[in-house]
């Protein structure tokens, strides 16, 4: 028997062989890591019986030693690089819920098993495993934006495939920028360059520009995990770092994440479900930098009347239960919380927020549109709290959806005049099977005597078509219905010009979810209309009050007519729900730790950010 054979047989039968600056004879017959990757997404060698070896860079390994990652393999890498930099010199090993041998960072191991690809990652599925000896890998230095970009399951990410099962290091700071699948998933999206915004919150749309837009923010995307496979892990590793910030300090979008190191895969994240991406998982502590702390309360604006804009994120009394029994109609889905235990802490934030806001008027949206219950609760919330004096404009069901707008106020303040609603049946431009029909009401101060009216809006949302109505998404960063938002922009725009509520005062504040970003059409339909942008002017290009895909904007707005503009003392957005994870919120899905949910601190009361504006009538 030839002795180079001998030798590696021998290696593959006992716990390990010489190690030293060479590699043994034993990885001499493998097949190179850089051969089985290949230059392409997918291996060419896809269902062969290979033989690899290698350092071992990233041990999540199932059932191990190490309880804290669990992926049900390990990351194995070539001692010495091929020297092409298309093809990676990494790869997964995957061996199972009940490994056989459990590897450590830094050993040698010989890897016998058949090459696959899983949901898009090359990786080995392990017969035998062999420890071999000892090694060291240094990480890869990996920069964003990288050159290129690739699709992936339908979205534009950021091309890494020639890093893929490496060690890498990605040099930072990167900018957390959505905490969405942190709960589920373990996952914070990173982005070199600072926070994401909206393309349409500071550029007019544009179909070019969008797109070059879309690609640039992949290029300088990823995905930080938590080296689990399961969903809803019992522990969240990324919210509160172990690292000495300040008392009670958790992750918000805007922080940054200083030093990166881990081993990079194409997954989906949690076994077979989420969004497949490039995620890296951490083979040190991620390093945390406080850029984004909470604001206990919102910024001061001045004036002696202040009004907010507040998104409830479906503030339902009525439980939901399954069944379609809510709705005017009480044919519709509710929404909202699933259980009294959920619905009490919902209720117990939101009003607690309202209250941090000191605020004389606010207009809401997403409330259950049942006539005035659940305006009726949270205005008995607020005066059980002791601030008493809150009212609300008692309109009765508005229009058909389920949700829809309202107005409480304080006894500062006292409704002038009967309310106003804008619908179809005044402006045919105004679609209300699709955006709510918006609210008008006059109010007089009473210390002043001053009068203002206050419009509440909540415009027909992004997330599903209006093709049957001839307005498709143009793909220029407006998304779906925006001439349908446009239209009620528009329409709006004219009626409140006819002083609906006869108030007899130019004095007019336009405020809630227009469901359209600062440069987009139905905003700039309302400025053409001499309406004064008060975001723009008082808070600037940067505003935002939501977190989508990743990416900040301002969905929520004040904008006043000239006349009270002239009076407005500031204006501001009070980043309480945006820049936070979810699973701060009120559910009790999943397992979730209900020890996280403190009703005393406004963080995710709802996933839009008050507006809040100041002035003098």
């Amino acid at each position: 028997m030839p002795k180079r054979f001998f030798f590696l047989l021998l290696c593959l039968t006992i716990a390990a062989c010489p190690g030293g600056s060479r590699a043994p004879a034993a990885f001499d017959g493998s097949t190179p890591i850089a051969e089985i990757q290949g230059s392409g997404p997918a291996s060419l060698l896809a269902g062969r019986t290979v033989t690899v070896s290698g350092i071992v860079t990233g041990d999540f390994q199932e059932r191990d030693a190490d309880s804290s990652n669990s992926l049900g393999g390990f990351f194995l890498q070539s001692e010495q690089p091929d020297g092409d930099p298309d093809t990676s010199d990494g790869i997964f090993v995957f061996d199972g819920p009940d490994p056989a041998v459990d590897v450590e960072v830094g050993q040698r191991v010989v890897v016998a098993g058949t090459v696959t690809e899983h949901f898009g990652e090359t990786q080995v599925v392990a017969s035998a495993v062999t420890i071999a000896g000892s090694g060291a890998i240094e990480p890869t230095s990996v920069s964003l934006p990288v050159p290129t970009v690739t699709n992936s399951d339908g979205e534009t990410i950021a091309d890494l495939e020639r890093y893929e099962g490496m060690l890498v290091s990605v040099a930072g700071p990167l900018t957390i920028t959505d905490l969405s699948d942190l709960e589920r998933y373990g996952a914070l999206t990173l982005a070199a360059g600072g926070r994401v915004e909206q393309f349409t919150n500071r550029t007019r749309p544009n179909v070019s520009g969008y797109a070059a837009y879309e690609n640039e923010v992949a290029a300088r995307t990823i995905v930080l995990d938590d080296g689990l496979a399961v969903q809803n892990a019992p522990h969240v590793r990324h919210l509160r770092p172990n690292r000495a910030d300040p008392a009670g300090y958790r992750v918000r979008g805007g922080d940054r994440v200083t030093a990166l190191t881990g081993n990079l895969r194409y997954s989906r994240g949690s076994g077979p479900n989420g969004f497949e991406t490039w995620r890296l998982m951490p083979a040190e502590p991620p390093v945390f930098e406080v850029r984004n702390p909470p604001q206990d309360r919102p910024q001061t604006v001045g004036g002696s009347v202040r009004v907010a804009s507040f998104n409830l994120l479906n503030f339902f009394p009525t439980v939901d239960d399954g069944t379609p029994r809510c709705g005017p109609g009480g044919t519709e889905g509710c929404r909202g919380a699933d259980s009294e235990a959920e619905f009490a802490r919902q209720r117990a934030k939101t009003v607690n927020t309202i209250l941090h806001m000191d605020v004389d008027v606010v207009g809401l949206m997403e409330i259950e549109n049942d006539g005035g219950a659940a305006l009726a609760d949270i205005v008995r919330g607020l005066n059980d709290s002791g601030d008493g004096g809150w009212a609300y404009v008692d309109t009765g069901v508005i229009g058909t959806d389920a949700i829809t707008v309202a107005i409480i106020h304080r006894d500062t303040v006292v409704p002038s005049g009967d309310f106003a609603l804008l619908t179809n049946a005044v402006d045919v431009r105004f679609d209300d099977d699709r955006n709510r029909p918006a609210l008008a009401q006059s109010f007089r101060h009473r210390e002043t005597g001053g009068t203002f009216t206050v419009a509440v809006n909540h415009l027909k949302s992004k997330g599903s078509p209006c093709d049957d109505v001839g307005d498709p998404n143009r793909r220029d960063g407006q998304g779906n219905c925006n001439l349908t938002r446009r239209n009620a922009a528009k329409a709006e725009a004219d009626w409140l010009q006819t002083d609906p509520t006869a108030s007899g005062d130019p004095d007019v504040l336009v405020i809630g979810d227009l469901n359209a970003y600062l440069e987009e059409d139905p905003v700039i339909a309302f400025e053409e209309a001499g309406f004064i942008n008060l975001l723009k002017r008082h808070v600037g290009p940067a505003a935002y009050s939501f977190s989508f895909d990743g990416r900040v904007g301002a969905l929520d707005h004040a904008l006043a007519s000239p006349s009270l503009a002239a009076r407005v003392r500031g204006a501001t957005e009070w980043h309480i729900n945006a820049d936070e994870a979810p699973l701060l919120d009120y559910n009790l899905e999943f397992g979730r730790d209900p020890g996280l949910f403190d009703a005393s601190d406004p963080a995710r009361t709802s996933d839009h950010d008050p507006v809040i504006v100041g002035f003098d009538p």
